[in-house]
């Protein structure tokens, strides 16, 4: 497997802390908590900046900075917008439906072969992203939450498009996140302001947690994605994100914040079966594909 693509794929741990994190940082409100962890993730794109220089680049095109603002600041708000009107279970699942996107849309990518076990990984990762969910139950949706589930699909739509448009510009630099951040921050400022009451951490641990979450998912995970996006196999990355559920749910039963089940262990199975059936051309693939394949 390439090294862009590994790079990309520590995004993916990263987001399993996401959940946990997330439960650990108290009553903050979601747009609040956006705005105090994309600070972070600022930061954090600032320090990488600071310890290697970026190299120098031609200006960055304006429909970059749309790709890039209304990627991470759109799926954010849209999502939190469809857990504020749909129930969590249903709205998850359909915004877990970005990594199939992300696979199916990668045919329209130059350069870019959507092959079928492309297609077969990511469903069975879905399958797999299903089960985690959904504990092992059914799905109820309910017409009365029309709107949610919709900004739900909206969201997903959102970040597998910002991940497929990124890897048009693969010359633009990963540097340019880190003001893509900064403008989430700021822009999921005002919307606490106009839509939230004010909560702030009340313990030390909950501010840990929230530092955690700037530093990690909500931080360094968005730089390790653009590289792998722009650089590696974007097919198997997006077969290989119905992973962050499955490890989110492992971390969480390892705080004992979460039960081990039949169906977690199924889909393990499904989860790792499918990204091992997207990456077949890496992971058993000819000389000449590897070849093709080489590290960036």
């Amino acid at each position: 497997m390439t090294r862009a693509t590994l790079i990309g794929f520590s995004a993916i741990v990263m987001w399993a802390l996401l959940a946990l994190l997330t439960a650990r940082s108290g009553t903050v409100p979601p747009f609040q908590l956006s705005a105090l962890t994309f600070t972070i993730g600022t930061a954090v794109g600032v320090a990488m900046g600071a310890v290697v220089a970026p190299k120098r680049h031609d200006p960055i095109p304006p429909i970059v900075w749309l790709i890039g603002i209304g990627g991470l600041f759109g799926y954010h708000f849209f999502y939190f917008t469809a857990l504020r009107n749909a129930p969590a279970v249903e709205a998850s699942l359909i915004a877990y439906l970005w990594p199939l996107l992300i696979v199916v849309g990668s045919a329209l990518l130059p350069g870019e072969r959507l092959r079928w076990h492309h297609i077969a990984g990511s469903a069975l990762g879905l399958a797999g992203a299903f089960l985690i969910v959904t504990k092992g139950g059914a799905l109820s949706f309910d017409a009365q939450y029309a709107f949610g589930y919709t900004m739900a699909g909206v969201s997903a739509v959102t970040w597998a498009a910002y991940s497929l448009l990124s890897r048009r510009f693969p010359a633009v630099p990963t540097s340019v996140v880190t003001w893509f951040c900064a403008a989430t921050a700021l822009l999921s400022l005002v919307c606490h302001l106009l839509l939230e009451e004010t909560i702030w951490p009340q313990t030390t641990g909950q501010w840990l947690a929230i530092v955690g979450l700037g530093l990690m998912p909500v931080g360094a995970a968005f730089y390790t994605w653009d590289h792998g996006v722009k650089h590696g196999n974007i097919q198997v990355l997006g077969a290989a994100s119905y992973a962050a559920p499955l490890l989110s749910t492992l971390v969480l039963i390892a705080a004992g914040a979460a039960t081990a089940t039949t169906s977690v262990l199924l889909a393990c199975l499904l989860i790792t079966g499918g990204a091992v059936l997207a990456a077949k051309t890496m992971l058993f693939g000819t000389k000449t594909t590897a070849a093709k394949e080489a590290d960036v």
